[in-house]
């Protein structure tokens, strides 16, 4: 799995951020079991950056916690076989199933994680989370869709001992 970490901003965590993430990650692809080996793309940046994207890409200019940009475009979440029929999702050189990008801001991480009384890592971890639901086909557009990748989200993160409730930084990652 390769996953690659671009900081647009000075970051400051109490914990190390590219060891949670790729944790999350590599969890994720694991929960889904996807057969692949993969590439993920993920920009922590700033509430100011992320409402340009989100004005670009979403015409909602406002900023955001987390932007997905997947790759595959699945007629059923992470149906990993239709992927062989889909052009331009695996990476020439390498061989690996461009999953896509995450864009995530840091300051949205602070904020919420203050908000919903929590640690910034379970705030961070459960945003990447929730994003690489989102690069596998999920969605929450309905209230079963979004049943269903709550579940899955809080799965992942118990499976690396990341609760609701933790408010240390502890074992986890």
């Amino acid at each position: 799995m390769t996953v690659t970490i671009e900081k647009e901003i000075e970051v400051s965590f109490d914990f190390n951020e590219d060891e949670a993430i790729k944790a999350v990650v590599e969890a994720a692809a694991a929960y889904e079991k996807l057969p692949y080996e993969a590439e993920v793309s993920v920009t922590l940046t700033d509430n100011a950056s992320i409402q340009e994207v989100n004005r670009d890409f979403r015409n909602t200019d406002a900023p955001t916690d987390v932007l997905s940009f997947p790759m595959a475009d699945f007629e059923t979440p992470a149906d990993f076989d239709a992927l062989e029929e889909m052009d331009d999702v695996f990476n020439p050189d390498t061989g690996e199933f461009m999953m896509g990008d995450i864009m995530i801001s840091v300051d949205k991480v602070k904020e919420q994680a203050l908000l919903y009384g929590h640690s910034e890592k379970r705030e961070l971890c459960f945003l990447v989370a929730h994003s690489m639901l989102h690069l596998m086909g999920y969605d929450h557009i309905d209230d079963s869709e979004r049943l269903v990748m709550e579940k899955k989200q809080e799965e992942i993160l118990e499976s690396l001992g990341i609760s609701r409730e933790e408010k240390e930084t502890g074992r986890l990652i």
